[in-house]
């Protein structure tokens, strides 16, 4: 590919797709539980399906499947971000969608009870790209740290997929990136951006996990399993409703009720998954033994964290509470 004709091909689409949205009114307004203050475009995220649709049509349409899925999963989840869709629609389009790439994996060819802990891992990851996409520059950066992480062990260590696919998929992320990642992001990455950029990661991911027999490189998605996990395990204990939005994950704290600015919440997850990532290279021999330090030590840090601060953010939701219930008896 020629690289820089790629990239302004990109640059260009996603200016196009900001004046659509415009004309659409496709648009984020924040309330009470949001961590930003301004009308926001949303959807800007459908720039990684574009790159791929790029990659596909310029590369001699590889890895078909997986692409039929990546198509099925981005239109249900651009369509979401228009108009809410019913969760029966959602679900069952994603199970189709990962069936797909599970074909695409040739993960059928295994034992059966692989394709469903495939499913229900698969599952999960998507959903966590898309509770951590609250804040600006989060999903960008730390999708950026994955995927050339995946780039470097696919270029040195073990070959598992085109370099092509990953250049691609980076080349969006940087232009998404230019307009996210800043103190007022002109677009937010929408369902269609969180989810189509976690189908991808999960599709890398995959292929380099059925070539090397190495489980441990989930610790890829170390920082934001931690943060997910015990945000739903602690809202569970709350007896709360998982599936509405909340702000107890710790990015949301540090952001909401500590004052950090977004770009520097968002850097601090992408840094410490670098550092991670940087240190499981080194330790390649110990993978195993390393994964599972690493999560520990993020555990307790997590456990500490909250301990500390969430107290904060009880402080706040009482606010939040009373402003909604003005809101109600007023309206």
């Amino acid at each position: 590919m020629n690289y820089i004709l790629f990239f302004i091909v990109l640059f260009i689409a996603e200016l196009a797709y900001f004046q659509l949205a415009n004309h659409f009114n496709i648009i984020d307004k924040p309330n009470e539980r949001s961590s930003h203050t301004r009308i926001t475009l949303r959807g800007g995220g459908v720039i990684f399906y574009i790159g791929v649709l790029l990659y596909f049509t310029l590369e001699g349409f590889q890895y078909p499947w997986f692409f039929v899925g990546l198509t099925l999963i981005s239109l249900i989840s651009f369509a979401d971000d228009i108009r809410p869709q019913s969760k029966k629609l959602r679900l069952s389009i994603h199970f189709t969608a990962m069936a797909l790439m599970f074909y695409q994996w040739s993960l059928y060819s295994e034992r059966w009870y692989f394709t469903l802990i495939a499913l229900v891992a698969c599952t999960g990851i998507l959903n966590v790209f898309n509770f951590m996409d609250g804040i600006n520059g989060i999903t960008g950066v730390y999708s950026s740290v994955i995927i050339g992480a995946l780039w470097y062990i696919n270029t040195f260590q073990a070959p598992f997929v085109d370099n092509d696919f990953i250049y691609a998929v980076l080349l969006a992320l940087v232009v998404f990136n230019f307009f996210n990642f800043r103190t007022k992001a002109k677009c937010f990455a929408g369902d269609v951006g969180a989810i189509s950029i976690a189908f991808i990661i999960l599709f890398l991911l995959g292929l380099l996990v059925i070539k090397t027999k190495n489980l441990s490189y989930i610790i890829l998605l170390a920082v934001y399993g931690i943060d997910s996990v015990f945000t739903i395990v602690h809202r569970l204990i709350l007896k709360e409703n998982i599936s509405q939005p909340h702000r107890k994950h710790a990015y949301q704290i540090m952001a909401n009720e500590l004052k950090i600015p977004h770009v520097i919440v968002s850097l601090i997850y992408g840094c410490l998954q670098v550092l991670i990532t940087v240190g499981f290279i080194l330790c390649k021999t110990y993978s195993y033994w390393y994964f599972g330090v690493i999560i520990l030590i993020l555990s307790i840090s997590y456990f500490i964290f909250m301990k500390k601060y969430y107290y904060l953010h009880k402080i706040s939701q009482t606010s939040i509470n009373k402003l909604e219930n003005n809101s109600f008896r007023n309206h």
